[in-house]
């Protein structure tokens, strides 16, 4: 099939960080076959801080970030067989999606992808005439990245005719053991951008811990930390380019994964983070939400830590070998069942299903 795919983007994880889900995704569509356009726009200085080139299994259309060229790529809709609208953009989303569902044509699969679920819901809730659930009845599917049974309740209780979590996940090929990097040496890293709905939680699990175990040595990275405040302990890195997240993984004594707080209230969400520090051997520290153990296996796999009392008390426990035990077990684990290989054929039988479900109806 010829896939639409617009979203934030493919080439860059510059303030984006959904572009390892979408390329694991995505690469793996296009090795089963699919034709794959990816839309994203010259916006947020992403094009200026790319991670890739066009990859050979996608075609990239970089847009200026002008509702003129958002009207413009929205029209090519109508070439595709699947048309998806991802949220998040970040420029034009509502004129987007109102463009896309208008374009594409009537056999044509409609999709929403929601890579920040319990946010969108958030938003949409409270507003009966907000785009997105005007454009529910129209859409064949909602697909999201997380959320488990309170997202599919939620979406289906506003009008969506089927809502399908389809998990991040691992590419062993981008993301695997490397050797020790002795940039990244420390006790705990931590990785990922500042937030408004996340910078609390930081503070709470990572810079609480650092104050308390002054004699450990702690990493984070991600955009927006530089101005922050933080114990002599801590360094800010600034962006870590996806290149680099193997050994920012693969080197210290243990990583952290911090859920944002709509994902960490509504459970079932794990970051693209969980499954590519894992790829990479690391001992994971994650904070507590519900569902981790239809991921990793607590206490064998990752460690659960309820606040930053815990994650200190991890620490103070965590020896070499017991790292490096965790960490083998959660590679053993994600490799048997979370890759974006397995992701992909179940999207590829989710696009099947619902092609032939829009047959059925024309037939009918």
């Amino acid at each position: 099939m010829n896939i639409a795919f617009y979203g934030s983007s493919l080439l860059s994880s510059y303030w984006n960080g959904a572009a390892t889900y979408y390329r694991g995704l995505l690469s793996d569509l296009a090795r089963r076959g699919h034709a794959i356009t990816f839309y994203e726009p010259d916006a947020f200085d992403r094009q200026q801080h790319r991670d890739i080139e066009p990859p050979d299994w996608a075609r990239v259309v970089v847009w200026p970030a002008t509702e003129d060229a958002a009207r413009r790529v929205a029209a090519e809709a109508a070439r595709a067989d699947v048309v998806v609208k991802a949220s998040g953009v970040g420029v034009f989303d509502d004129l987007l999606l109102e463009g896309v569902v208008a374009a594409s044509r009537p056999d044509a699969i409609r999709i929403f992808w929601d890579v920040d679920a319990p946010a969108t819901l958030a938003e949409i809730r409270p507003a009966p005439d907000h785009p997105l659930r005007r454009a529910l009845p129209a859409l064949d599917l909602v697909l999201t990245y997380g959320g488990g049974p309170p997202v599919i309740g939620a979406y289906e209780g506003l009008g969506a005719r089927a809502c399908i979590p389809v998990y991040n996940g691992l590419d062993p090929a981008t993301h695997h053991p490397v050797p020790p990097d002795p940039r990244f040496s420390c006790d705990l890293a931590f990785l990922g951008n500042r937030l408004p709905d996340r910078e609390e939680r930081v503070t709470q699990f990572f810079l609480m811990p650092a104050a308390r175990l002054r004699e450990r040595r702690f990493l984070i990275g991600g955009n927006g930390w530089g101005d922050r405040a933080m114990p002599p302990n801590v360094t800010a890195l600034g962006h870590v380019y996806t290149r680099e997240h193997n050994a920012f993984n693969a080197t210290p004594r243990a990583v952290l994964n911090i859920a944002r707080d709509s994902m960490a209230a509504t459970g079932f969400s794990p970051a693209t983070r969980v499954f590519e520090a894992a790829g990479a051997g690391a001992c994971l520290i994650t904070d507590a939400w519900e569902g981790i153990e239809l991921f990793l296996e607590p206490e064998r796999e990752v460690l659960v830590a309820r606040d930053g009392m815990d994650v200190a008390a991890h620490l103070d426990a965590l020896t070499p070998e017991r790292a490096r035990d965790i960490g083998a077990a959660a590679l053993k684990r994600v490799l048997a069942e979370h890759t974006y290989a397995r992701r992909g054929a179940q999207v590829d039988a989710i696009l099947a299903g619902a092609a032939a479900l829009k047959r059925e109806r024309r037939l009918a």
